[in-house]
């Protein structure tokens, strides 16, 4: 889908000029209340008064998320116009903006129209600009066309006709909206990029096939990529790294994907991945109802190699290296057992009680490795607890972060994007929990505040950089009819890579 800006004054001029503007479908917003203003006011007038017709039956309301497309009408010289509905004006927020975004997407690709015209951004966003209106209608857009097809037999047609979309914008923003439309893109190339690994099979998406995604990032973007097989691992004496991939067949594979986009001098933001491709648990093995899901405790590890892919695509002045322990969690002959002593590459020892807790398992080691880049930041990201479902549900991601200063970018860049997270606590009491009768730790503290105590013990191979830990077990996939990755946190890392840069 290509995606272009235009600028369109928004006198009333101006608007007159957009109501005969050829398309085979204007998007046009429309608050509840009064229907008629501003572009809506000029399509009345060029039909001759249908619109005020329309609105006095009740069949032009301008209610949040209501769609209502025009086929042919007379004056007009499009093809089609769609009116959405953006709610009271009083009411009107970035999360309503994107709620009406993307019914005006699904209305616009059943519509089976090749191009729009987009006047979205044009509605006055509380707190957000133009630009954000740009970007956040770029990713409804491309989010409502993504499918999964690539594990299909027979190729299925696209869901789409809709090829060509054009933004109407002020003069004064054109410059903005066209950098937020690159942007826009970038991310949702990114976030396609997390939604196919995590809708991969296990059989497919191994960690050799990370680590072979990785290496064609790097092809495409002229990025550095490091992958570093069993032998290396092990000289690096990353044991509760190794203690996972004990019970599988598939080799364990350390990658790290390195972006240079700042000066040589500049400390780099590391973001890792957890890499699971498939958790069966272990010995402490699942119960066999949904673990087909266990494909997506890779999501961390994807979600961070979608994040270099559009940091790569944007061109940000950053450094940022992604690592990401990628390996399988399988029962065998060969498994940890529940009360083994693992020792980590920070020379703590671990007590495995639960093998199925093993996410912490291999990201302490990947936290350790991290140490080695100075870094200004590191941010892990997760799909580590069941208990932050419980918790949160689906709509927060978990965020734990000792710093408060962190903490606030990472949760005002899920503000701005939509992809929310929630900050719980990592206090020291908390890490009572973990205590062992025969290591240093154990890898679970029971119960209670789970997703909290896993926290914690991620905190204890993070004491030299500031650290945040993003939790996304409830948000980066979705079950029943809806099933498939989500592509979260991606906005949000992303967003919070921009916001670096513009410090």
């Amino acid at each position: 889908m290509d995606f272009s800006i235009k600028a369109f004054d928004s006198t009333k001029a101006g608007q007159a000029g957009l109501a005969h503007a050829k398309t085979e479908c204007l998007v046009v917003g429309v608050f509840e209340q009064q229907p008629l203003a501003g572009l809506a006011k000029a399509l009345d007038v060029a039909s001759k008064g249908l619109l005020a017709r329309m609105a006095k039956r009740g069949e032009l309301d301008g209610k949040l998320g209501s769609t209502l497309m025009l086929h042919e009408v007379a004056g007009w010289s499009q093809a089609r116009v769609l009116f959405v509905g953006l709610g009271r004006e009083d009411q009107f927020s970035p999360k309503g903006f994107n709620e009406a975004s993307r019914a005006a997407a699904r209305a616009v690709l059943a519509s089976r129209a090749t191009d729009a015209l987009w006047t979205l951004p044009q509605a006055a966003v509380p707190k957000r600009d133009t630009a954000w209106a740009v970007s956040a209608s770029v990713l409804a857009l491309r989010d409502a066309t993504y499918r999964f097809t690539q594990m299909k037999s027979k190729a299925e047609p696209a869901n789409t006709a809709l090829r060509k979309v054009l933004f109407a914008v002020a003069p004064d923003d054109l410059k903005a909206a066209k950098v937020a439309a690159r942007h826009g893109e970038a991310i949702a190339n990114g976030m396609a990029l997390t939604k196919d690994l995590g809708n991969l099979p296990g059989n497919v998406c191994t960690p050799t096939y990370l680590a072979d995604t990785a290496r064609k990032l790097a092809r495409e973007f002229k990025l550095k990529a490091d992958i570093l097989g069993p032998k290396q691992i092990e000289a690096l004496k990353m044991g509760s790294f190794l203690s996972v991939a004990r019970g599988s067949v598939q080799p364990p594979q350390f990658i790290v994907l390195k972006y240079e986009g700042g000066a040589a001098k500049q400390a780099p933001i590391v973001l890792v991945g957890k890499g699971v491709t498939f958790d069966s648990g272990g010995i402490s093995i699942k119960p066999g109802e949904g673990m087909d899901e266990m494909k997506y405790d890779m999501c961390g590890a994807a979600s961070v190699l979608g994040t270099m892919r559009a940091v790569a695509e944007m061109g940000l002045k950053l450094n940022v290296i992604a690592i990401v322990p990628a390996t399988e969690n399988m029962p065998g002959g060969r498994a940890t057992k529940p009360g083994d002593v693992v020792t980590s590459m920070s020379g703590q020892t671990i007590e495995v009680l639960n093998t199925d807790a093993e996410g912490r398992l291999i990201l302490c080691d990947a936290l350790t490795y991290a140490e080695r880049f100075k870094p200004a930041a590191v941010i892990d990201v997760a799909t580590l607890t069941g208990a932050c479902i419980i918790a949160l549900g689906h709509v927060n991601t978990g965020l734990f972060s000792k710093s408060d200063a962190l903490a606030d970018e990472l949760l005002a860049a899920g503000r701005t994007t939509g992809d929310t997270a929630w900050r719980l606590p990592v206090e020291e009491e908390y890490q009572e929990q973990l205590k062992s009768n025969f290591a240093d730790m154990a890898n679970i503290g029971g119960r209670p505040a789970g997703s909290v105590t896993a926290a914690c013990f991620l905190s204890r191979f993070t004491e030299k950089y500031e650290w945040a830990h993003l939790d996304i077990a409830g948000t980066a996939w979705k079950s029943g009819a809806a099933k498939g990755a989500t592509g979260r946190p991606v906005p949000l890392l992303t967003q919070f890579l921009i916001d670096r840069e513009a410090r």
